[in-house]
């Protein structure tokens, strides 16, 4: 049964996919929305969606995921792969026009060359792969299956009619005697090609080059009503060759394999992000497959950063920075503090993104890591008010990270960015304080950024980060989020820039 052989689960009967119902709220925050869009341009039509919604939740199912991405990175098997998703594409686009077609007999014969294809993409492939000894235990069980079903009577049948109907019209020969408006069909009978005889006729009155005045016609798939009327008088003169093109439509109607079916489908979600990977890679970037474990929260990323961003800087060509994440022992938080525009929101988006690609059995950005696979991943970024709910900005704002505690479990992460921006320093201290405690007490994994430089050293659980400047001149970002006591510069910078005293609003102001 299909279900027995997806590359996306190797227990397929309870995939995360078949209960992903909605995208989850954290994509837009972390910004997975547009690596989604990126990832499936041009693979539309496959639905991948649901699967980039529906994180895995058991560490032998990423592994089985990260098996097949590895042979999928291989050049020899990507290669085999692509030319019989090509040949996939083509068969649906046959069948598409089939459905978009007047004639039956024009139908039948784009729904024969559909089969055809179809068969020549399967044979292909367990060729293809036959020599290359793929060593996840997902693609070796699918090409098994395939080697399997290409040698069975099913599809050997399929392809001999295949083959049969495709000979038998291939025989028909017909001409056409045009008189008036009568038009008279037989049977060919070797007679001469009379246009090669005018041809030859009119050839030696050619003194020179002539331009060339013939009019292009748009070559329609669609026959017209003459033609149409021919090829019924055509059929009455090869009954046997067209009985056999009736007999085989109608009883092949489906002819592709559930199993073939679901891997062309599946194996899509790993050649987008590949794609993505390879050009970023190009780039200069590194990705790498993290060890995952859903017991220990001791997690360490090198040279990580953030996808998104990452894709639309090496668009532009834009160098791209680099951070590392780690948490040993019994650290649970990172609170980010550091000047407005240094990073802090793409390191917290960064680290949300780590572990929301890893839990989807994916390389993740850097060149190593280990991270901790989570029951979830919630997000609580800044949000325009909502007149519709009545409520100011910090009600709104409490309300949501309310919902968000309610769910957190010791299995979460959570990533925070600027929450109580809005309020006074005293205020963000206590309610951050009273945050960063209850998701200590759960044993979650948390980023938090702050202006409040206090939190940092709020209990032993918490790692303090800061996003750092050049020492000679402050007011140039690194970009880089390094582990350090917060220096208190944080709070401060937040308050000149909301007062318009900040660097940038200063320069601004003086060179008018």
């Amino acid at each position: 049964m299909a279900e027995s052989y997806s590359v996306l689960y190797s227990n397929p009967s309870g995939s995360a996919e078949a209960r992903a119902l909605a995208e989850p709220a954290c994509l837009r925050d972390l910004h997975l929305d547009r690596v989604l869009a990126r990832m499936t341009e041009g693979r539309e039509e496959y639905g991948l969606a649901p699967v980039f919604f529906a994180p895995l939740s058991d560490p032998s199912e990423v592994q089985y995921r990260q098996d097949v991405s590895r042979d999928l990175e291989r050049a020899e098997v990507h290669q085999a792969v692509e030319a019989f998703a090509a040949g996939m594409r083509r068969m649906r686009a046959h069948l598409r026009q089939v459905e978009k077609l007047h004639y039956v007999r024009q139908k039948q014969r784009w729904f024969v060359d559909a089969v055809d294809v179809y068969c020549a993409a399967v044979r292909s492939l367990a060729e293809d792969l036959k020599p290359l000894q793929v060593s996840s235990h997902g693609l070796r069980r699918f090409h098994q299956y395939l080697v399997d079903h290409t040698a069975s009577e099913t599809f050997a049948a399929l392809a001999r009619e295949t083959d049969e109907v495709k000979r038998g019209l291939s025989d028909v020969r017909y001409t056409v005697h045009i008189k008036g408006r009568r038009v008279t069909v037989d049977r060919y009978d070797g007679e001469p090609d009379l246009s090669e005889q005018i041809e030859g006729t009119f050839a030696r009155f050619k003194q020179a080059a002539a331009d060339d005045y013939l009019v292009r016609l748009a070559d329609s798939p669609e026959m017209n009503h003459v033609e149409a009327r021919i090829l019924d008088l055509v059929t009455q003169l090869y009954p046997t060759a067209f009985a056999k093109l009736n007999q085989f439509c109608a009883g092949h109607r489906s002819f592709v394999d559930r199993v073939i079916a679901a891997f062309d489908r599946e194996v899509q979600f790993y050649l987008g992000y590949l794609e993505l990977v390879a050009r970023l890679r190009s780039a200069g970037l590194s990705f790498c497959y993290p060890e995952i474990s859903s017991s220990s929260r001791e997690i360490f990323v090198e040279d990580a950063f953030d996808l998104a961003l990452a894709d639309k800087l090496a668009m532009d060509g834009a160098p791209v920075v680099t951070n590392d994440v780690r948490l040993e022992g019994d650290e649970r938080i990172l609170v980010i503090t550091g000047p407005n525009q240094g990073g802090k929101t793409t390191f917290a988006r960064m680290v949300g993104q780590l572990h929301y690609l890893a839990s989807l059995g994916l390389p993740v950005p850097g060149t190593s890591a280990r991270l901790f696979l989570p029951d979830r991943v919630f997000t609580h970024f800044e949000r325009e008010e909502d007149l519709a709910t009545l409520r100011g900005k910090l009600e709104d704002e409490l309300v949501r990270i309310r919902e968000i505690l309610d769910q957190t479990t010791r299995n979460s992460v959570v990533i925070m960015n600027e929450s109580f921006a809005s309020t006074t320093a005293s205020d963000a201290l206590l309610l951050g304080s009273e945050i960063i405690t209850r998701l200590t007490k759960l044993g979650a994994l948390c980023v938090y950024v702050t202006f409040v430089d206090e939190l940092a050293t709020l209990n032993e659980h918490t790692v303090s980060m800061v996003a750092t400047v050049l020492p000679e001149d402050p007011t140039v970002r690194t970009f880089k989020v390094l582990r350090r006591p917060a220096d208190g510069l944080a709070y401060a910078a937040a308050i000149a820039d909301k007062y318009g005293l900040g660097y940038e609003s200063l320069r601004r102001r003086l060179t008018r």
